[in-house]
């Protein structure tokens, strides 16, 4: 049932993508005064925006009558991840099973807006040339042009009021326990924000892990490969002062990589111990 809901929220993600890509095509929304407002299609676009909507929350609702009819049958609690927060639901009730549907999916495409932007923040405004990168700014939106502080502390600021929301939401179903003080849903919304940092983990390591490799064999001149190595490149930097380097062998990295996971590790115990003392 995990994998089935992986796969499933990767659908919704790339659904939402693909809602979200119509408005970026040039030749949708363009005006006479430019040259791709001179070019039309050779025939109308196949799928509206409101097709990939429609799709999505039909995959939404559809997954939670699904889970409510085999989730009992396996013996399957459904859960959320929050740091080291953990929300379960009980398969055998349809309407926390639908939440759980509807917030299984925000959580993957927050994770997915977390990569962006740590992307925004490791390359920066060096990078206007590259395509991927451009694809980074144009789904963060006014976000990417945020000061890096503000872009750096972003999910620790979202996470409180969200988490009030939220606690609101499911202390009124009776999942999580009802009348904590102010200061302390604040403080458990910031060691949420805090965790989030850990999603980084995965993507700064594979795409380090892959310009180790294209380091040594040739990939091609994909636009991809150009992507990871700007990213590598700016992710190394702080490295470079230090001697990891040994002969035509550059080992920065397998630091880097240990050193991230290393960080991420330590955070985690972190967000743990102060998770303990601003529990419920």
């Amino acid at each position: 049932m995990t994998l089935i809901d992986f796969i499933l929220n990767l659908t919704g993600v790339l659904l939402w993508l693909n809602f979200r890509a119509v408005k970026f095509d040039p030749l949708v929304r363009t005006s006479a005064s430019s040259l791709a407002g001179t070019l039309r299609r050779a025939e109308a676009p196949r799928y509206q925006r409101y097709h990939y909507l429609a799709a999505l929350l039909g995959l939404l609702f559809f997954r939670g009558w699904f889970y409510s009819q085999i989730g009992p049958a396996v013996d399957w609690v459904p859960s959320l991840r929050l740091g080291a927060i953990s929300l379960a639901f009980r398969s055998d009730y349809k309407e926390r099973v639908l939440l759980y549907t509807i917030f299984s999916f925000l959580l993957a495409l927050a994770v997915f807006y977390l990569w962006l932007l740590c992307l925004s923040l490791v390359n920066g405004r060096a990078s206007e040339t590259d395509p991927l990168q451009r694809l980074v700014r144009l789904h963060l939106g006014p976000v990417d042009a945020f000061p890096w502080v503000v872009r750096l502390l972003l999910p620790v600021l979202a996470a409180i009021p969200i988490w009030l929301l939220l606690q609101w939401l499911f202390s009124g179903t009776g999942m999580i326990p009802a009348g904590a003080p102010m200061l302390n849903r604040v403080e458990q919304g910031a060691i949420i924000g805090l965790g989030s940092y850990l999603a980084w983990k995965y993507l700064l390591g594979g795409l380090l892990a892959l310009y180790l490799l294209n380091s040594y064999v040739y990939l091609g001149r994909h636009h991809f490969w150009t992507f990871v190595t700007l990213t590598g490149r700016n992710l190394l930097a702080p490295l470079r002062k230090f001697p990891l380097q040994v002969g035509k062998a550059d080992f920065s990295p397998v630091v880097a990589i240990c050193l991230i996971f290393g960080l991420a590790e330590l955070l985690q115990m972190l967000v743990v111990r102060l998770y303990r003392l601003v529990a419920f």
